[in-house]
C-alpha cells in the first residue's frame, strides 16, 4: 500500500492504526476491570469510558477507510501495519496483551482495594499513552493539512485528557482504601513517632509532677519562713516588755538613794548649824 498510496496517506494511515489497535486493546483491558470493580461512582466511569472507547475505535476506523487504507488493531510502526498478515498476528498479540494485562492486574493485590488501584494505575499509564498518540496524529495532520483527521484527533483527546484527569483524582482516594483495608490503625504511624511522643508525654507529666513538688516545697518553706519571722518578731517585744520594768525599778532605786543621801546631808546641816549657833550663844554670854 505504500507504492498505491503517497507518502502522506501512508503516514497517517500509519498512525491511526497503531492509535486504534490501542483502542481494541483497551476494550478488552476495561471490561475484565469492569468485571471486578464493586458497584459506584468508578465502576460507572470505567463503563462510560468503555463505550468512550468503543466509539473511539469506530471514528479512527472510518477515518483510515477514508485515506484509502484498512482499519487494523495493531500497534506496529511502518506501512507493514496495513498488510493482511500483520494485521492478524497483531490482532491476536493485542487481545492476548490486554487479557494478560487484566489477569496480572487481578492476582497482584492482596486485597480488592490494592487490585483496583493496581487497575487504575495502569488504566492511568494507558491513558497517558492514548493523549500521545492522539496529540501526535493531531500534530500530524495539521502538518499535512489533514482537516478530518484533525477534528477526529482533537475530540478524541479531550475525552481522553477527561478520563486521564478522572484517574489521577481517584489514586489518593483508591490507596486510602488501600491502607483501610490492610494495614491496623495501630500501625499506621511509625514506631519511633510512637515511643518519642510516649516518652514526651511521660516527661511532661514528671515535669508537672515535679514543678508541683517544687511549688509545694516552696510555700511550705515560705510558711516555715514566715513562721519563724514571726516568732522573732515576737521575741524583741518580749525582750523589751520584760526589760522595761527593770530599767524603771533602777531609777526608782537611785531616786530613793539621792533623797535619803539629801536628807543626812541636810540633817547634818542642820545639826551644824545648831552646834554653831549653840556655840556663839555661850561664847557671848561668857
Amino acid at each position: 500500500m505504500a507504492n498505491e498510496l503517497g507518502l502522506r496517506e501512508t503516514k497517517l494511515i500509519q498512525y491511526l492504526n497503531e492509535a486504534y489497535g490501542k483502542e481494541k486493546q483497551l476494550e478488552q483491558a476495561l471490561t475484565l476491570h469492569i468485571k471486578e470493580t464493586p458497584a459506584g461512582p468508578y465502576k460507572k466511569k470505567l463503563q462510560a469510558h468503555l463505550k468512550e472507547t468503543k466509539g473511539h475505535a469506530r471514528e479512527v476506523q472510518k477515518r483510515i477507510k477514508a485515506l484509502g487504507g484498512k482499519a487494523e488493531a495493531v500497534d506496529l510502526p511502518g506501512p507493514d501495519a496495513v498488510s493482511e498478515t500483520a494485521s492478524k498476528v497483531a490482532s491476536v498479540a493485542g487481545k492476548a496483551v490486554a487479557a494478560a494485562q487484566g489477569v496480572v492486574q487481578s492476582v497482584a493485590g492482596t486485597s480488592p482495594a490494592e487490585r483496583l488501584l493496581r487497575q487504575a494505575k495502569g488504566e492511568l499509564q494507558e491513558e497517558a499513552h492514548e493523549i500521545a498518540n492522539y496529540t501526535a496524529i493531531q500534530a500530524l495532520a495539521e502538518a499535512l493539512d489533514d482537516k478530518e483527521t484533525v477534528k477526529v484527533a482533537k475530540a478524541i483527546l479531550r475525552e481522553e485528557e477527561r478520563m486521564h484527569k478522572f484517574l489521577v483524582s481517584q489514586l489518593p482516594k483508591l490507596t486510602k482504601q488501600v491502607v483501610s483495608a490492610e494495614i491496623p490503625a495501630r500501625e499506621r504511624k511509625p514506631r519511633a513517632a510512637a515511643s518519642s511522643s510516649r516518652s514526651s508525654s511521660s516527661r511532661s507529666s514528671s515535669s508537672r509532677s515535679s514543678s508541683s513538688s517544687r511549688s509545694s516545697s516552696r510555700s511550705s518553706s515560705s510558711r516555715s519562713s514566715s513562721s519563724r519571722s514571726r516568732s522573732s518578731a515576737a521575741k524583741p517585744r518580749a525582750s523589751s516588755s520584760a526589760a522595761k520594768p527593770k530599767s524603771a525599778a533602777k531609777p526608782k532605786a537611785s531616786s530613793s538613794r539621792s533623797r535619803s543621801t539629801a536628807k543626812k546631808s541636810s540633817s547634818n546641816g542642820s545639826s551644824g548649824s545648831t552646834r554653831s549657833s549653840s556655840r556663839s550663844r555661850s561664847r557671848s554670854k561668857s
